[in-house]
């Protein structure tokens, strides 16, 4: 039986919410609102292998991606964080991985491994892509029978992590969608759900009243550190404007004429809550319960990934013009305030809170309609992304490679 907590909203109304939904307890102690079993490629020539394996094992996921081969420092670090990651996710009963070189596969096996879940890795060279698919296809087959008798069970809402992201903005998702999603932080961090917001480049403009919401002057001068290695970066390729990446065509089109205006209603999604630590690209939080910065692109499948190879184990995504990213592993909650958008790319809105413009419902309950809908997508809901097929896995990269 669910748990409640009572919460006195600004309009006068009580809410309870749940102190509880439906997951899948994992091996060490984390909660999963999926439970897949992943075919997970090292490099990208092992694409093939791996999707020759899930299309012989039904229930099981390949995601297939750019890279791995030839990266190095940093770069290669980043790599097998997020392959790592991604295995380690809550999301995930088991693993197989599968790649070209034994050293690299054994490597992110070792890393998944310490989750105490089932994973196992393979490597084509003297194999084969026939031999390789034969023995990963009888491992993977095996994975998927054992987790498919794996059964929801009642954990508490702390064990919710929730990444967000925006896209696809207009002048409706700093005025009511963004907002929404920052009703919704302030009121389940006070119930030790984990919270991440990123988007380093759309933050400029914003970035030195972001910085004082840190929760700690060493986190405020960790983002501000994040922000200028990031602008640094785009003065050394001399890049003197961003013309049709930030803002985007779509955002103009959308009325968003500057950065500072996308940046400010970017900012909206935090609420009042202060973040009390800044990640690297797809770093687990390690500090305890509260909102994190993860330093990620703006590019959506980009930034998604990353924070799911982060831990986090539901997303949401307000859009303004109407964005259709998903993700294999960390389900995609998408809200809109555009009501051309609910209209034209309905499909793809989990939520409407469209309303918020119309005056018909104010941000406290247009909050409390975004919590519904997380947690009945955490009990099991599939999102628009999941029924529809999107499975947008996009890994970071660095800089070239060796």
């Amino acid at each position: 039986m669910f748990m409640f907590t009572t919460l006195k909203q600004r309009s006068g109304s009580i809410m309870e919410i749940p102190k509880s939904f439906l997951g899948y307890k994992r091996e060490n102690g984390r909660a999963g609102t999926r439970n897949h079993v992943i075919i997970l490629p090292v490099d990208d020539i092992s694409n093939a292998c791996a999707e020759a394996v899930a299309n012989n094992i039904k229930g099981t996921i390949a995601l297939p991606h750019s890279y791995g081969r030839l990266q190095f420092g940093a770069d290669l670090e980043l790599h097998f964080r997020t392959m790592i990651g991604t295995g380690c996710n809550p999301n995930v009963a088991a693993v197989i991985v599968i790649g070209i070189e034994p050293k690299w596969t054994k490597k992110i096996v070792d890393g998944i491994a310490k989750t105490g879940k089932p994973v196992e890795g393979f490597h084509i060279e003297r194999t084969g892509d026939i031999g390789t698919t034969m023995k990963a296809s009888k491992k993977a087959q095996e994975f998927v029978m054992w987790a498919s008798e794996k059964q929801r069970e009642e954990c508490p809402m702390s064990d919710l992590w929730i990444s967000v992201k925006c896209g696809e903005s207009d002048t409706t998702s700093g005025l009511a969608a963004n907002p929404t999603v920052g009703n919704l932080m302030d009121k389940l961090e006070p119930m030790g759900v984990h919270l991440c917001f990123g988007e380093t480049s759309e933050l400029t403009g914003a970035e030195q009243v972001c910085a004082t919401r840190g929760a700690t002057p060493e986190a405020s001068d960790k983002f501000m550190k994040t922000w200028n290695s990031y602008n640094d970066f785009i003065l050394k390729e001399a890049t003197d404007d961003l013309s049709e990446s930030q803002p985007t065509a779509g955002n103009i089109a959308g009325g968003l004429t500057t950065i500072e205006e996308k940046a400010f209603g970017n900012f909206q999604k935090i609420g009042n809550c202060k973040f009390i630590d800044v990640l690297e690209p797809a770093e687990e939080p390690t500090k305890g319960k509260g909102l994190y910065f993860m330093d990620t692109s703006s590019a959506a499948a980009e930034c998604v990934t990353l924070q799911a190879a982060a831990g986090f184990n539901i997303h949401l995504f307000p859009t303004g013009q109407g964005n259709i990213v998903g993700n294999p592993i960390e389900p995609v909650v998408k809200l809109t305030a555009n009501p051309l958008t609910v209209k034209s790319m309905g499909e793809h809105i989990d939520c409407d809170v469209s309303k918020i413009l119309t005056r018909e419902m104010n941000m406290s309950q247009a909050g409390d309609e975004l919590i519904k809908t997380t947690l009945r997508v955490a009990n099991g809901r599939l999102t628009c992304a999941e029924a529809l097929g999107h499975k947008e896995f996009v890994m970071t990269k660095l800089y070239r490679s060796a």
